[in-house]
């Protein structure tokens, strides 16, 4: 755009204003280009021309080849797009090729010399590898394109489980199981023994330990009698008072333990 007056700017086409608005829709040669990224060198062009072709790699007509790149190097210098250095250097190897090849050969020791394509042949088979590679490498999954990386944050508390309590209720439901099978195992006693609660106390803890559980209606000997029932379990009572001992249920209605307080 080039300015005219302070307040109106016009546009320029191949050097000269233009005042007026066109009445057909004609577009300037040099107002659109299109730029095509095809080929990413010469030996990819090569590849192309052989591929397309069906040629045979390992023989390859380079008079028809030469023809076809020289043609795809003069279109790109026809719709005026930068040629790289390969391009040029790549059509002066393929002339040099091609040129060799129509020479007559003067001795019977360049006949079983090394055939002037295969420095061609072997840059375009290791540049086939590495596409082929790359092209392996592009399809594996990759993170952001075909996988999406998830998290999820957990702010739930670990729970624990505390076992429940003993009640009183419980040993008393207990203590009446050890008092039902006693009533099955009664007896006349000839003498009555005195039956001291400080003696059974020291008994139960002489039984019991800090390390190990004891069964709970294992404290009773049922061939006591009801009395001596009762006074074992009032010693337990006065132990679990003075803290001496400890009562333990895994879960409601399981067995009850005893042990030792550490």
């Amino acid at each position: 755009m080039e300015s005219i007056s302070d307040n109106q700017k016009v546009p320029l086409v191949n050097g000269e204003p233009v005042v007026e608005l066109p009445t057909d829709l004609y577009i300037p040669p040099d107002a659109l280009e299109v730029f095509l990224d095809t080929f990413e060198g010469p030996l990819d062009l090569l590849l192309y021309l052989i591929r397309k072709q069906n040629l045979d790699i390992l023989s390859i007509p380079i008079a028809k080849v030469t023809e076809q790149y020289m043609a795809y190097v003069e279109l790109m210098q026809q719709v005026q797009l930068e040629l790289a250095a390969e391009y040029l250097v790549m059509a002066a190897m393929l002339a040099e090729i091609k040129s060799r090849m129509l020479l007559p050969r003067s001795s019977v020791g360049e006949e079983d010399g090394e055939d002037p394509r295969a420095a061609l042949v072997r840059r375009l088979q290791e540049y086939e590898r590495y596409r082929k590679a790359a092209e392996d490498i592009n399809e594996l999954p990759r993170v952001g394109r075909d996988l999406h990386l998830a998290w999820v944050s957990s702010k739930r508390k670990p729970v624990t489980a505390n076992p429940p309590q003993v009640s009183l209720d419980e040993l008393l439901l207990a203590f009446s199981r050890v008092m039902t099978r006693a009533a099955l195992n009664k007896h006349h006693h000839i003498q009555l023994e005195s039956l001291s609660m400080r003696e059974r106390m020291t008994e139960i803890l002489s039984r019991v330990e800090s390390e190990k559980f004891l069964d709970f209606e294992s404290l009773f000997k049922v061939d006591e009698g009801r009395r001596g029932l009762v006074v074992t379990f009032i010693a337990i009572l006065e132990l679990l008072k003075e803290s001496l001992i400890v009562i333990v249920q895994q879960e409601p209605f399981a067995p009850i333990h005893v042990k030792a307080a550490a």
